[in-house]
């Protein structure tokens, strides 16, 4: 199993290579790039001046777009750019932002945190709520219980997740003023006490933790309700039982420990997609977060940001993958990795 885990950690950089290609590829060869738009600009400035260039092909002079290609970078091939970005990112340097004059390890390390919080905070409470509530439909299947539940899962799941958070801002936040409309923290929560940024935060958080998590119950609780009602029902439950093992004990020694490796097996895309986070309720609760990050970077076409984003989210699919992998073996001792 060492050299299983150890091989897929050595598949980690030539895996990002690949991506980090192809991505930089797609930013050199798609319409619309910061040049374009930079010589755009230029034009309608040109134009709205009244200039004796305005209206012509091209605003700028040869001088001035060379400066440009030099600027974002595209003064050279695609892959000697590369290899200069590569060798960049190796040093820590992820490159200056277009949009913002900043690094980009800057710019991501203000959003970052943000979205771990959210992300961290919806993965435990997931969890924590649909491994119990997975067990009691599949023990209480068809009755009131599993009926009720399975009812307001999927009203929650049918819900949008921004399409709720526009309810919830225009009910608690807009009528009833119960919490704020929108931030991750108030202006003023450098001022406060510890146990006062300990509340804001979580006034701020309430809402947009509802949002998040009405999507993923569905899929926890569902799936481990299934696989464990398959269990129940297998050969080797019935054999326990008809030995004298307690219902109680087949179900938390043998039929949940096999149900538990499909909830496994997705907690790495699980971490993913959660740090991840959602652009629309990041931007319904103007959370100023790493997805919206990577959103507006693309839209903005900032390359550099863009790169950075995928850098990163692509690392973090790999290292779940690989969490996921170990949890599967702890779950099921009969697995083995070679």
């Amino acid at each position: 199993m060492r050299d299983y885990f150890l091989r897929r950690l050595l598949l980690i950089p030539p895996t990002l290579l690949g991506v980090t290609i192809i991505v930089f590829a797609i930013t050199r060869l798609v319409p619309g790039g910061p040049l374009e738009r930079a010589i755009m600009e230029t034009q309608q400035m040109s134009q709205a001046g009244g200039g004796q260039m305005a209206g012509q092909g091209m605003a700028i002079s040869d001088e001035q777009l060379e400066a440009l290609k030099e600027y974002y970078g595209f003064d050279k091939p695609i892959l000697q750019s590369y290899a200069e970005w590569l060798g960049k990112v190796v040093t820590g340097d992820l490159g200056s932002s277009y949009r913002y004059n900043e690094p980009v390890w800057d710019v991501i390390k203000e959003r970052f945190p943000v979205s771990v919080y959210y992300g961290v905070v919806t993965l435990i409470l997931t969890y924590v709520v649909c491994i119990p509530l997975g067990i009691l439909k599949a023990i209480r299947h068809r009755t009131f219980v599993d009926n009720l539940s399975s009812l307001l899962i999927f009203v929650g799941y049918a819900i949008p997740g921004y399409a709720l958070g526009s309810l919830l801002i225009l009910f608690f936040a807009v009528r009833l003023e119960w919490f704020p409309m929108g931030g991750f923290v108030s202006f003023n929560y450098g001022e406060l006490s510890t146990m006062e940024k300990a509340l804001d935060l979580i006034n701020h958080s309430l809402l947009p933790l509802i949002c998040y998590l009405v999507g993923s119950f569905a899929l926890v609780t569902l799936l481990l309700k299934n696989h464990l009602m398959d269990n129940l029902a297998a050969d080797y439950i019935r054999t326990a039982v008809a030995k004298g093992v307690s219902f109680r004990k087949s179900v938390t020694r043998h039929a949940m420990r096999n149900s538990l490796i499909p909830i496994a097996t997705t907690f790495g895309q699980n971490i993913t997609l959660l740090v991840g986070g959602s652009f629309l309720i990041e931007t319904i609760f103007d959370i100023d977060g790493f997805g919206l990050l990577g959103l507006s970077s693309i839209l903005d076409r900032d390359y550099p940001v863009v790169m950075g984003v995928v850098l990163l989210a692509s690392l973090l699919l790999l290292i779940g993958n690989i969490i996921s992998d170990v949890l599967v073996a702890l779950v099921d001792p009969r697995i083995r990795f070679s």
